[in-house]
C-alpha cells in the first residue's frame, strides 16, 4: 500500500510559495512526452541476460588486453586471500556501526587503518577514511580555512582535475574562494611567488597529475612563514613505498585515494579517501576518529572519539557533513597493507617504478614521442606528434588500452591535445610494453 505523506493542501501551499498554479504547470517547460529510445518489448530474464552480455562484450576490458590506464584509478594485483577475507559475513557492511563500542572488531580494524595511513603519510593522526580522494581534498581545503580563519585557497595546476572540480564545488557553497592555476605538464608554475598572508592553504599533488615528483620542503617552509597550511594530495598511495611522504616534507594535511591498495580499478568506485594531519589540528579534522582506551577493568578497547559530525553535535559546530567512513573498502586497504608488510610495500613500489622506467625508455625511442617529466613514479605524461585521443582510439582497435588523453579532462586547453598519460604497475609485463611500442609505431 502506498503511503503519500503530503495532502492536497500541502501541495497547494508549496505551489503557491513558488508561484505555480499546478503540478502540470511546474513541468510545462519539458518537451512533450515521447519515446526517447527505441526500446524492444519486454523479454524474459534469460533473454535480457543474453542481450546484456552481447552489449558487455563490446567493451575492451583492461583485464583482457595490455592496459596503461591510470589518471587517479590504478590497476594492481589483488591477492586472493584479500577477497576471501573481505567476504566474511561479519565484515560485510559499508558503515561504521551504530552503537559502535559494542563492535570492537570493527573499531579495531579502523584503528589499524588509521595507524597505517598515518605511518604511510608520516603524519601524527589519520581519520577513519572518507568517501574518496576528491572529497578528502575538498574537506582538507575547508579544514585549512577553519584552522587559519582565512577564506582563500590556492590550488596547483598539478592537482588531479577531478579533485579540483570537487573542491571548487564544495567550497563555493561555503563562501570560500578557490584559485586554481592552469594545468602544469612541464612543472614550471610558481607557487612560492604567490604565497602571502591572505591564503589559508596551498593544495598540491605529489606525484603530480602529469607525473612529476617534487620536493615540497621549500614550499612548506615559505607557507609556514606566512601562516599558510600546505595540503598535499596523493592519488597513487603505492608511490609512498619509494617517494618521501608529504608529512616528512612539511605538509600540514595529507589526503589521498586508497583504491590502489583496496581493490580493482572500477572506473567509478568504490574508493576510499585517506585523510591525515598533525595532532594540533585534530579538533578541526572532518569525519570519524577511532581511539584506543582501557575499560574499567584495565582491558584494551576502542571507541569513536572526536567525531565532530552533524549527528553527534549541533550542525553549526560540525566540521563537515561527512556521516560515515568507507568501512568495507577501508578494511580491504588495511588487509592488503597487512598482507604486504613494510618490506612488501616497498618492493611493490620498486616493481612499479622499474616497469615505468622501462616503458619510458622504450617510448622515448619512438620518433616524435617524448616523455615529459624528468622524475616520475609509475605514471607520466607523454607528448605525441598527433592528437592523443585519436591515437588512443587507434590503439584500442589494435587491442591495447594505451593510456588516457589529457584532453578528456582539459578540452579547453588545445595545447594539451597531444599529451597522453600512461601508467605501468606490477601487472605490466615486457610483452605489454612491446605491444604498446609496436602499435604506437604503427598508428603515429
Amino acid at each position: 500500500m502506498r503511503y503519500l505523506p503530503l495532502t492536497d493542501a500541502d501541495r497547494g501551499a508549496m505551489l503557491s510559495t513558488i508561484g505555480v498554479e499546478s503540478v502540470d504547470a511546474l513541468f510545462a517547460e519539458l518537451p512533450p512526452t515521447r519515446p526517447v529510445f527505441d526500446l524492444p518489448d519486454h523479454k524474459s530474464e534469460i533473454e535480457v541476460e543474453r542481450a546484456m552480455n552481447v552489449l558487455a562484450r563490446e567493451n575492451v576490458s583492461c583485464a583482457d588486453v595490455p592496459s596503461f590506464l591510470g589518471a587517479g584509478n590504478y590497476r594492481h594485483h589483488t591477492p586472493a586471500s584479500l577477497d576471501h577475507l573481505m567476504q566474511r559475513g561479519e565484515f560485510l557492511t559499508a558503515y561504521t556501526p551504530y552503537q559502535p563500542e559494542i563492535s570492537q572488531g570493527t573499531l579495531q580494524t579502523i584503528f589499524e587503518f588509521q595507524s597505517q595511513v598515518a605511518l604511510m603519510m608520516d603524519m601524527e593522526v589519520a581519520n577513519a577514511s572518507m568517501y574518496d580522494g576528491a572529497t578528502a581534498c575538498a574537506e582538507a581545503a575547508a579544514m585549512a580555512c577553519r584552522v587559519t580563519k582565512r577564506n582563500h585557497v590556492l590550488m596547483s595546476g598539478s592537482v588531479h582535475p577531478h579533485y579540483r572540480d570537487v573542491t571548487q564545488t564544495q567550497l563555493k557553497h561555503l563562501g570560500l574562494k578557490i584559485e586554481c592555476l592552469a594545468p602544469d605538464p612541464i612543472g614550471i608554475e610558481d607557487l612560492i611567488g604567490r604565497i602571502d598572508e591572505s591564503l589559508a592553504c596551498v593544495v598540491v599533488q605529489n606525484p603530480g597529475f602529469f607525473g612529476q615528483i617534487k620536493d615540497l620542503t621549500p614550499l612548506a617552509d615559505v607557507c609556514h612563514t606566512a601562516g599558510v597550511l600546505l595540503v598535499a594530495c596523493v592519488t597513487e598511495p603505492v608511490s609512498l613505498g619509494l617517494v618521501m611522504p608529504p608529512g616528512a616534507m612539511g605538509a600540514d594535511i595529507v589526503v589521498g585515494e586508497g583504491q590502489s591498495l583496496a581493490g580493482p580499478a572500477s572506473f567509478g568506485g568504490p574508493g576510499v579517501g585517506l585523510f591525515a594531519t598533525q595532532e594540533k589540528f585534530i579538533r578541526q579534522m572532518p569525519g570519524r576518529l577511532c581511539g584506543e582506551t582501557v575499560d574499567a577493568d584495565g582491558r584494551r578497547g576502542f571507541v569513536l572519539t572526536l567525531s565532530t559530525r552533524e549527528q553527534h553535535i549541533r550542525r553549526e559546530k560540525a566540521t563537515s557533513n561527512i556521516c560515515t567512513n568507507s568501512g568495507l573498502i577501508a578494511l580491504a586497504f588495511t588487509m592488503h597493507m597487512t598482507l604486504l608488510g613494510e618490506a612488501g610495500f616497498a618492493r611493490l613500489a620498486e616493481v612499479n617504478h622499474a616497469n615505468a622506467v622501462t616503458m619510458a625508455e622504450r617510448l622515448n625511442d619512438i620518433a616524435g614521442v617524448k616523455v615529459i617529466p624528468q622524475t616520475f613514479f609509475n605514471e607520466f605524461a607523454v607528448s605525441l606528434p598527433s592528437a592523443a585521443d585519436t591515437v588512443v582510439e587507434d590503439l584500442v582497435r589494435k587491442g591495447v588500452l594505451g593510456g588516457v588523453p589529457v584532453s578528456r579532462f582539459y578540452p579547453q586547453y588545445e595545447e594539451l591535445n597531444n599529451i597522453l598519460l600512461v601508467t605501468a604497475t606490477e601487472l605490466t609485463t615486457e610483452d605489454d610494453i612491446d605491444q604498446l611500442v609496436s602499435n604506437l609505431n604503427k598508428v603515429l
